[in-house]
């Protein structure tokens, strides 16, 4: 291809860089040069990984790792619901891609071993897939994108770590893009989706590691779970472990059934866990002092679920008139409280009116007319809601044992299995599709967010509650695990190799014993050993980033952290700023042209690279919007034939 051809390098090649492939493809026909021809680009993908895959969803990690969603919610294509300039494209989902590879239909599938072989013979939609399954949908559908663009479109992947971006003359003079292996490419338009990436531990990490080294003693600081080396743990050892999140989920697997060890089922229709000695003793704790949430297997059966009713762009745009700034607690959670009630209710109400003793049309017109946060709601409900166990109570939610001090370490025991278990029968037993219902609620306002409210319109401390409380509430009650996973929790604490420490946890270190000691600010059960994992990903810190070419933007200022102004001087997010339009600032505050940042560690409101088919997902939206941008770029004076592009962001 003649090098005059515009060149656009993406720096990362894991999902998100493959969505964008699929919208680049489905654009370009609407973008052409100055003489009416549809432009001829090259593109360079830089991905050390398989590209598609990446990084995180890479094949090669634990085999018993499982993804956190149905079969049946993931997809990559950008359907009919989505809410963008360019054209959807229906595509299989991986239930669907499962289906087409096991009857043929689906061919450019490389060769699985016999594990997915099987797993592929009994994936339903129901089912929770390996992300080695996923990393294998991934990367068809990377290839998928990769064939749609096109023949006069070249792609070449880069097997390589990008190490510096830097600007090749004045604005609009594209940039020079330096690997690890010594080539340097030419950009136009470059593009970071790097995805998840990891940090040099903060100060007080770095302080633990350095404690555990000084004392023989073991420290894992944030980290991807399963790049985190822990043979040093010792078999019937005790380790202080914090976090129960998701990444904690991981690490119970891979210290346990990744040791050895193995589940039976009972005759009770539980689980048994059988220890292979290899284990160590895990003694779990966390702010609220319980994991997330588990997945729901249960269906709806009133209503269907609708789009939000009061957190809607109407609502935010009033909003918006009448104050400068945005306060997220104060204007914008009562709506999606509201939205998530209405929701809840509605479900209860239509699906299961023998619990109520009001019919829905005259609860929804009297709910529609309160304030989520007033003592009408409350009566309202306790009115039509007899049983107050029904009542929806978001802050309980949030913290279910806030207030609630603990008598000894059997009461934290018995009062956190107790509420696992209730869990699991809310989520997976029959008798409550309420829980749905309030899940899909939280889900829809989640993919509105981004899309109503402008960044730029909330105040410093709203910005770090949308990336901070919000993504952790949400996270919380619809982003947890496989129930699966909660029921062998469960088994491996009855086997006494997982203990409770509660809610508040606190991590101290004892330099006159070399010891870390964990207490809980609400029960006396403490813990005192020389092995400490903080079960967490890292936070988003690009002046620490283990990453080569986000230390580089930090370093030569194409890049800035994104810095909140707050009542007490501002502190930084540790987020590469980028605008609305996902253009990178620098630090002079400007930014350049064709110089983009996506992903989880950019100051975006993205949510994932992949979706719920049939949401109008957000990531989908972003892809689009991105990809016309960049279709702009390389277009120059040539404009969308259907419609005016967007203007710069």
């Amino acid at each position: 291809m003649p090098a005059q051809h515009p060149s656009v390098v993406f720096i990362g090649g894991g999902p998100r860089t493959a969505g964008i492939l699929e919208r680049l493809a489905a654009n370009r026909p609407g973008f052409t040069d100055g003489h009416g021809q549809i432009h001829r680009m090259h593109i360079h993908i830089v991905e050390p990984y398989e590209p598609g895959s990446g990084r995180i969803w890479r094949f090669n990690q634990e085999p018993g790792l499982m993804m956190n969603s149905t079969a049946a919610d993931v997809t990559m294509f950008t359907d009919s619901s989505v809410l963008c300039e360019g054209p959807p494209i229906d595509g299989p989902g991986l239930a669907a891609w499962a289906a087409g590879v096991r009857d043929g239909s689906i061919t450019d599938v490389p060769a699985m071993p016999p594990h997915l072989q099987e797993q592929l013979r009994s994936l339903a939609g129901s089912s929770f897939a390996t992300r080695q399954l996923q990393s294998k949908y991934l990367e068809w559908f990377f290839r998928r994108a990769v064939r749609a663009l096109g023949s006069d479109i070249r792609v070449t992947v880069h097997r390589d770590t990008a190490l510096s971006v830097e600007p090749q003359g004045d604005d609009g003079g594209g940039y020079s893009v330096r690997l690890a292996g010594g080539a340097t490419l030419h950009a136009d338009v470059a593009i970071t989706a790097l995805g998840h990436t990891d940090a040099e531990p903060d100060a007080r990490s770095a302080a633990w590691s350095d404690f555990a080294a000084r004392h023989g003693g073991f420290h894992a600081a944030p980290s991807y779970t399963t790049d985190v080396d822990y043979s040093p743990i010792a078999p019937g050892q005790d380790v202080i472990v914090s976090g129960m999140g998701l990444a904690f989920v991981d690490l119970l697997v891979l210290l346990t059934e990744g040791r050895g060890g193995r589940f039976e089922e009972t005759s009770d229709g539980g689980l048994r866990y059988l220890p292979s000695g290899a284990e160590p003793r895990l003694w779990a704790g966390s702010r609220r002092g319980v994991p997330f949430h588990s997945k729901i297997s249960v269906a709806l059966r009133g209503e269907p679920a609708s789009a939000p009713r009061f957190f809607t762009a109407d609502a935010v745009g009033t909003l918006l008139a009448e104050h400068t700034e945005l306060d997220f607690r104060a204007h914008l959670w009562p709506l999606i409280a509201k939205d998530a009630g209405y929701g809840y209710y509605r479900e209860l109400f239509t699906g299961s009116p023998e619990r109520v003793a009001l019919g829905w049309d005259e609860f929804a017109e009297r709910f529609a007319a309160v304030d989520w946060y007033s003592s009408a709601r409350s009566e309202l409900v306790a009115a039509a809601v007899p049983d107050a166990e029904l009542h929806l109570d978001l802050e309980r939610l949030d913290r279910p044992f806030s207030g609630h001090l603990f008598s000894g370490h059997d009461d934290v025991q018995d009062a956190v299995a107790a509420y696992i278990e209730h869990d699991l029968e809310l989520r997976t037993g029959p008798d409550h599709p309420e829980t749905l219902a309030l899940f899909m609620a939280l889900l829809k306002v989640y993919m509105e967010l981004g899309r109503i409210v402008p960044p730029e319109r909330l105040n410093a401390r709203s910005q770090e509650d949308v990336h901070g409380w919000w993504h952790g509430f949400f996270s919380f009650v619809d982003s947890g695990p496989p129930p699966r996973r909660l029921r062998e929790m469960l088994a491996v604490h009855r086997a006494g190799l997982l203990h409770f420490l509660g809610p508040g946890l606190a991590v101290a270190a004892d330099d006159a014993t070399g010891e870390f000691v964990a207490t809980s600010a609400q029960s006396p059960v403490s813990l005192r050993t020389k092995a400490f994992i903080e079960a967490r990903l890292p936070g988003p810190a690009v002046a620490r980033s283990a990453n080569p070419l986000l230390r580089s933007l930090h370093g030569t200022g194409l890049g800035a952290e994104q810095h909140l102004i707050t009542s007490d001087g501002g502190h930084s997010t540790g987020r590469l700023l980028v605008t609305s339009g996902h253009r990178i600032v620098g630090r002079s505050g400007e930014a350049r042209s064709g110089l983009f940042g996506v992903g989880p560690g950019t100051s975006g409101w993205g949510a994932g690279a992949f979706a719920r088919p049939g949401t109008n997902a957000a990531p989908f939206r972003e892809n689009d919007a991105l990809a016309r941008k960049i279709l702009e770029a390389v277009s120059g004076a040539g404009r969308p034939r259907a419609a005016a592009a967007a203007g710069k962001a």
